[in-house]
């Protein structure tokens, strides 16, 4: 017999609350600089975890040089803060912080190895995402750029 552990704290987290318009299934074309000329094809997914508790991010791209990641986002209500947790297939293990302005989500790390950013602008059936990157704290240039459409 299964026990619910901790049931009582699988409720909404109110500072994820500005996450809910990525929840769906969606479907991504895109680009990235180190392949011009190819398009990006493949899915994602935000779902909330535990009733809102947390917020889970799923990913893959049909392009094998590109890994299927997993993401969690969560918050820290005494800094105030919204954070990912992300996770892709080569092991790559990386903390984000996350910031929101009206339709816009943005999250960023910043390492002196390479550090990155992407911002989303969202809207009720499609997402635009631009991905940048800065190597060894040079100038920004692009990364990962997707547009999410809307499947479920």
């Amino acid at each position: 017999m299964a026990v619910d552990i901790g049931g009582e704290a699988k409720i909404p987290n109110p500072a994820l609350q500005v996450l809910a318009g990525l929840v769906g299934e969606w479907q991504t074309t895109g680009s990235h600089p180190f392949v011009p000329g190819l398009v990006l094809h493949g899915r994602a997914s935000f779902a909330w975890q535990d009733n809102g508790a947390f917020l889970v991010m799923r990913s893959e791209i049909d392009e094998p040089r590109f890994p299927s990641g997993i993401a969690i986002f969560g918050s820290d209500d005494a800094l105030d803060s919204t954070f990912m947790l992300y996770f892709d297939e080569r092991g790559v293990s990386r903390k984000y912080d996350v910031t929101t302005n009206g339709n816009v989500v943005t999250w960023w790390r910043d390492d002196p190895e390479l550090s990155q950013r992407n911002t989303l602008i969202v809207a009720p059936d499609r997402i635009e995402a631009k991905g940048e990157m800065s190597r060894q704290g040079a100038a920004w240039e692009g990364d990962l750029s997707l547009t999410y459409e809307r499947v479920g």
